[in-house]
């Protein structure tokens, strides 16, 4: 992958101008954690840790040294020219992180309430339907869970949330989306849920209509953004 990044003669290259943030995505998507490293006896499990560390570090030397070498010695050539105004964080957008299950329905699966009781989002229906897909070591979505509290309390009498968790426990998702604010439903995914929507990156928010018809599918929103979709949308 190659770091879309340059600078005009106004502004020299500068190294605040671009972080690489491990385990981002598009728009401000970071990937799925992996879920576990299997079952395998303690000295394996730690080679397994170990291993891939140094495919990790070997990633970061490959793609920092290449754009180290491009930015400053004028290397291979780029994908595109930006000029950040002021110090602040690129994002490289990939539009295909996630399949588009826009104009679909929503999938008949199985989630989990905090009593582990089986509940399907269809069991919302009659209302349109806000449903997103985070955890709480993903910073977009940290990012945006205020934003999603706070337009709930202002839509919440005619348009139903829920948030989908598919990798922290009851007590950690329930934690984190209160202190920031969040009043509405949360669930458990088991990973069913995000398979069946083929969602491998987060943020993402559906926007489903009363019928169970997905209307619009989206990455990280703030406040202003996500009132003005569900006002176009329902």
């Amino acid at each position: 992958m190659s770091l879309p990044i340059g600078w005009s003669s106004e502004h020299p290259p500068q190294l605040w101008n671009l972080r690489v943030r491990a385990g981002f995505r598009a728009e401000g998507q970071c990937a799925a954690p992996p879920r576990n490293l299997g079952t395998v006896a303690p000295r394996s499990r730690h080679l397994v840790l170990a291993a891939v560390a140094g495919v990790a570090v070997a990633a970061v030397s490959l793609f920092g040294g290449a754009w180290l070498a491009g930015a400053l010695g004028g290397g291979p050539a780029i994908d595109g020219e930006f000029v950040l105004d002021q110090p602040g964080i690129f994002d490289q957008p990939f539009d295909d992180v996630n399949a588009d299950v826009t104009g679909a329905d929503l999938p008949a699966v199985d989630l989990l309430d905090r009593e582990g009781q089986s509940v399907q989002l269809a069991d919302y229906g009659g209302q349109p339907l806000v449903v997103n897909f985070w955890f709480s070591r993903c910073v977009p979505c940290r990012r945006e869970l205020r934003d999603f509290a706070t337009v709930h309390a202002a839509v919440g009498d005619r348009v139903q949330f829920v948030g989908v968790d598919p990798f922290d426990t009851v007590d950690v998702m329930e934690q984190f989306a209160r202190d920031r604010g969040v009043a509405y439903d949360l669930l458990r995914d088991n990973g069913s849920l995000s398979n069946e929507l083929g969602i491998v990156g987060y943020p993402v928010t559906l926007f489903v209509s009363a019928e169970g018809r997905i209307l619009r599918q989206t990455g990280e929103l703030d406040a202003e953004t996500l009132r003005s979709l569900i006002e176009t949308l329902f």
